[in-house]
């Protein structure tokens, strides 16, 4: 019996190791003392996608990986991004000869997708390569071990002519199963694509849903987009339906698999650069980063429910927090979009905007993203700033240079304290910290303090040390024929620690 005894309970114990959640007690023995906590471990696998930068053969891009330094989860780790497939057209498939060129052609893309476009080799140091031109191909990629906590990458494509002119830049996405786009366009005078990136090994099939001002526009090849593994696949908006539409919400579903989804938004007079997915729908909202210099702060934002909403607009500035002039609130009808020009809503000051609900007892769940430009005319720059989560624990940014990247912070509710780490540089220069207090419903802009002895690029790591939530967003400026070109990327939670729950072991039973 005894033996018996000892044998179940290592068993059950074992399964407690691997599992965190196995308890082992003994028969009829005392009810079980109340769980413990969970514990906060370094995740251990991490998934991105990023798209095909640009159409554009005067395209330069730089692709930036970063793992910042930490704790983490085992010893060694890998962190890698490779090409995605390219789609095959099998239209030829009856003619041998042509099949068989394209196979040729499909075993070679095959192991060039095996060869990664880079890897983090240690965390804290990030990971640099380029790629010129319009055969740039979309990246999958996963991270291991040490090098998967925190985890994060980013493309910054440059191009100075052409109707993609512009700086664009977007952070790599996780894969997901649902993606929300306020401030996309069917309009004459843009060109909006949205590109599906599908990491796994076996088919996703995706849905594209548009809603404009009116409801929900008419379209019949929306549904049932089929991205194959480990491929990527760009999708014109305007060929989904026949409505043209100024300001307009794209949701992205799937019915089976995950992808990385984001808009690529060319307007043939002010410039081009990425819309990333707003935050989940809620009933408060924030939109860190919008420049002191801003000419024109263009608002779209979509309820998804049954219910209208009815917001507070507000601006979290320099000093204080205020409703702009005639624009203090917005209705939002269910599944209707909504817009409203904000004109120069900052006025020489950096801030960023808050949407509360007017009544609290009434928070429907909304989705927003601003339409940011800077100069005017030709010298006209445009950039996205999505509702996004706070910074929470930690978040970074990589592919900052030694001029450029401006920090915005934000502390919608009570003062916040945050730490900000600019890493190493790719090529050399040491770590430097700085330390900031942000005030309530304030938003404080910042040139980080570049690494001493910078070559490369870096990173910047967030960190809030201190009171109440953050928000953040760096933007990325490069100056080219006169045109101020810039980009926004925003900072959420990094998502580097997951909650695991405690096993309980109850060695009672242990006895002669």
């Amino acid at each position: 019996m005894k033996s018996t005894h000892l044998s179940l309970i290592a068993g059950a114990a074992v399964l407690a190791a691997v599992t965190g959640f196995a308890t082992v007690t003994a028969p009829g023995a005392p009810a079980e003392p109340a769980a413990k906590p969970a514990a906060l471990l370094p995740v251990e696998r991490a998934g991105l996608v990023c798209p095909a930068p640009s159409s554009s053969d005067l395209a330069e891009t730089r692709y930036t990986a970063f793992t910042p330094a930490g704790e983490g989860g085992e010893a060694k780790g890998a962190a890698e991004l490779k090409p995605a497939l390219p789609i095959v057209d099998d239209e030829d498939e009856s003619d041998p000869k042509k099949a068989k060129k394209a196979e040729e052609a499909a075993e070679k893309a095959r192991k060039k997708a095996e060869k990664p476009v880079l890897a983090v080799q240690e965390p804290g140091k990030p990971a640099v390569a380029e790629a010129d031109g319009s055969d740039a191909p979309a990246l999958v990629g996963l991270a291991t071990g040490a090098l998967a906590p925190g985890w994060t990458a980013q493309q910054t494509t440059e191009v100075t002519a052409g109707g993609s002119r512009g700086l664009l830049g977007v952070t790599c996405t996780a894969p997901d199963t649902s993606f929300w786009f306020p401030g996309a366009s069917t309009a004459k005078s843009r060109q909006d694509y949205i590109h599906l990136t599908n990491p796994d090994d076996t088919g996703a099939v995706a849905d594209i849903e548009l809603y404009g001002p009116k409801g929900a526009l008419a379209s019949d090849v929306g549904d049932g987009i089929t991205v194959p593994a480990r491929s990527s696949v760009a999708v014109l908006l305007s060929t989904l339906t026949s409505e043209a539409v100024d300001d307009l919400t794209a949701h992205v579903t799937t019915r089976s698999g995950r992808i990385g989804a984001v808009v690529m938004s060319a307007d043939e007079s002010a410039g081009s650069d990425w819309i990333t997915a707003s935050a989940d729908p809620s009933g408060t909202l924030v939109m860190p980063g919008i420049p002191a210099d801003a000419t024109s702060v263009h608002l779209v934002a979509f309820a998804p429910g049954e219910d209208d909403a009815d917001v507070k607009v507000q601006l979290m500035g320099k000093n204080a927090t205020f409703s702009p002039a005639g624009n203090a609130t917005l209705h939002i009808k269910s599944s209707m979009t909504a817009s409203v020009d904000l004109k120069d809503l900052t006025r020489g000051e950096p801030g960023s905007l808050r949407l509360t609900p007017v009544r609290k007892d009434r928070a429907t769940p909304i989705v927003a993203a601003l339409r940011v430009a800077r100069g005017k005319g030709d010298q006209q720059e445009i950039a996205y700033i999505p509702a996004t989560g706070p910074v929470g624990a930690r978040a970074s940014v990589p592919d900052n240079r030694a001029k450029g990247s401006t920090l915005s912070l934000t502390a919608p509710g009570a003062t916040a304290k945050v730490k900000v780490t600019a890493s190493a540089g790719s090529d050399g220069g040491e770590p430097t910290v700085e330390t900031y207090t942000v005030k309530a419903g304030t938003t404080l802009a910042v040139t980080p303090k570049a690494p001493e002895g910078l070559k490369g690029s870096y990173a910047l790591t967030v960190e809030t040390t201190s009171g109440g939530p953050v928000h953040a967003s760096r933007s990325l400026a490069l100056t080219s024929d006169g045109v101020q070109m810039f980009t926004v990327q925003t900072l959420p939670d990094d998502g580097g620690m997951v909650e695991v729950p405690s096993a309980r072991q109850d060695l009672s039973v242990l006895d002669d």
